[in-house]
């Protein structure tokens, strides 16, 4: 445990995890605004903060992961207006769909999942905190706004100052506000909206306060870690930190962590640009297992590119390990210790999936050498391919049911496929090279893709690119 080390945003360098209480961790990450269905970046952060609560729990910590539901904003009021539906309809409909998403993915529910209108009475409470420490005001409109400029440490964790911030902004003019840079904390509410009663009359929370009020909550005032997506760390994430340190004059989190971007054929994901993907979407073409294994396979601080080479190379890794399992049945017995080390020294490195993976090709390069040699050793081999990758996610499934994944929604059933397969065999052995090609050819039109062997022939499904 005492090797892992974290990159922090807010100090922009790596350090050694030391948790505030002994052997627990207590992690809040910024969770989806239930308006529609989860798209792609959202898949990015569920994976990348399922694998890093998953490694935190294998060396033996304590983890408590927070991850809110944000079930009450603007976007979800036009959106229940829209469709002609009252918001609870709505937010629970995209909170099912969310978890039906995340579940196809493999990633495991958070521990707590507090949603916004659930908190309204914590989150009256800060706000009144921060009015009477003078960080905020309630404004003629009945709107109430945090003071950014009494906030001496704004803009600490993005590394800027707010004359900067000030001259580069898009601010909405607002007549009503002190300063162009402070932010809502409390909206009025207008006529036929939802609301909430609170001392400034009826209203609904700001997103960022809603945040703060649930993660102190939840975790205490100050906690270990926060987590969320890359376009979160201003202003959101720095205006939690705004918010919450003046509220309680502790420091908030010790350690800062942000997923990086998704990118579709090298640009940025936008409904705009028609590359805009959500999760359902993509798991209706494709393996879950192929999307988690492309989320994995790059550090989760870094760019993802979705684009079909990517998505290919994804299942052909997957292929690699599931074939050197494919009949080898994973067995316990001894297994040279440099594995699992390796393993979690990368790991241990600020989660370094890549390096992590490179271990297992390694595994699975052993496992075919030995299969014919030593039965025994690559069977236990194979058993510590499984749990390491396990650990990711990965290779939970026998290997008959990745390889055949996807084929129920074929015009031909398993056994059509099976003869047409015995039948190119048939022809092969009579010298019709013809008449092989052509059921090759056939099956490939499906998706139906044929290995040839020493054992025989495997087949294995895949779908053609989104």
């Amino acid at each position: 445990m005492s090797g892992l080390e974290i990159y922090n945003t807010l100090t922009r360098r790596k350090a050694k995890l030391d948790p505030i209480e002994p052997g627990k961790v207590r992690m809040y990450v910024c969770g989806m605004t239930v308006y529609d269905y989860c798209h792609l970046g959202h898949a990015r952060v569920m994976v990348a903060f399922d694998v890093i609560t998953r490694w935190l729990r294998q060396t033996g910590l304590d983890v408590t992961y927070v991850r809110n539901i944000t079930d009450i904003d603007d976007k979800i009021l036009r959106r229940a207006e829209e469709n002609g539906e009252s918001i609870s309809a709505l937010t629970e409909r995209m909170i099912a769909a969310m978890h039906e998403d995340e579940a196809r993915l493999g990633v495991l529910r958070p521990d707590a999942e507090p949603r916004a209108t659930g908190h309204i009475p914590e989150i009256v409470a800060m706000i009144e905190r921060l009015i009477e420490g003078g960080y905020a005001y309630a404004a003629a409109n009945g709107d109430v706004y945090y003071r950014v400029r009494r906030f001496a440490d704004y803009g600490k964790l993005n590394n800027r100052n707010l004359d900067d911030m000030r001259a580069g902004a898009r601010v909405d003019v607002d007549e009503h506000k002190e300063d162009p840079l402070d932010f809502v904390l409390w909206k009025a509410a207008k006529p036929g909206e939802a609301s909430w009663s609170s001392p400034w009359g009826e209203g609904r929370p700001g997103w960022h306060i809603e945040c703060s009020a649930m993660s102190t909550c939840c975790l205490g005032e100050t906690f270990d870690i926060h987590g969320g997506g890359p376009d979160l760390t201003f202003p959101h994430h720095e205006n939690e930190i705004a918010q919450s340190e003046a509220a309680t004059g502790k420091p908030y989190v010790n350690v800062w962590m942000h997923a990086g971007a998704v990118r579709v054929n090298q640009e940025k994901m936008s409904k705009s640009l028609g590359n805009f993907f959500t999760i359902r979407e993509v798991l209706e073409v494709h393996d879950p297992e192929v999307v988690r294994y492309l989320l994995v396979a790059s550090h989760y601080r870094s760019p993802i590119n979705y684009a079909p080479e990517s998505l290919s190379e994804a299942r052909k890794s997957l292929e690699r390990f599931y074939h050197a399992l494919d009949g080898v049945e994973p067995a316990h017995g001894d297994v040279e210790g440099i594995y699992a080390e390796r393993f979690s020294a990368a790991m241990s490195d600020d989660f370094n999936t890549p390096e992590a993976l490179s271990v297992l090709f390694d595994l699975a390069r052993e496992i075919n050498r030995l299969r014919d040699t030593d039965p025994a050793h690559a069977s236990a081999l194979g058993q510590e391919l499984k749990r390491l990758a396990n650990l990711l996610g990965l290779l939970e499934r026998a290997p008959v049911e990745f390889f055949k994944a996807g084929a129920a929604e074929l015009p031909l059933s398993e056994a059509e496929i099976e003869s047409r397969i015995e039948a190119r065999a048939t022809a092969k052995r009579q010298r019709d090279f013809a008449e092989a090609d052509r059921i090759r050819d056939e099956l490939a039109a499906l998706g139906v893709v044929l290995k040839d062997s020493r054992e025989g022939t495997r087949w294995s499904f895949e779908a053609p690119p989104a």
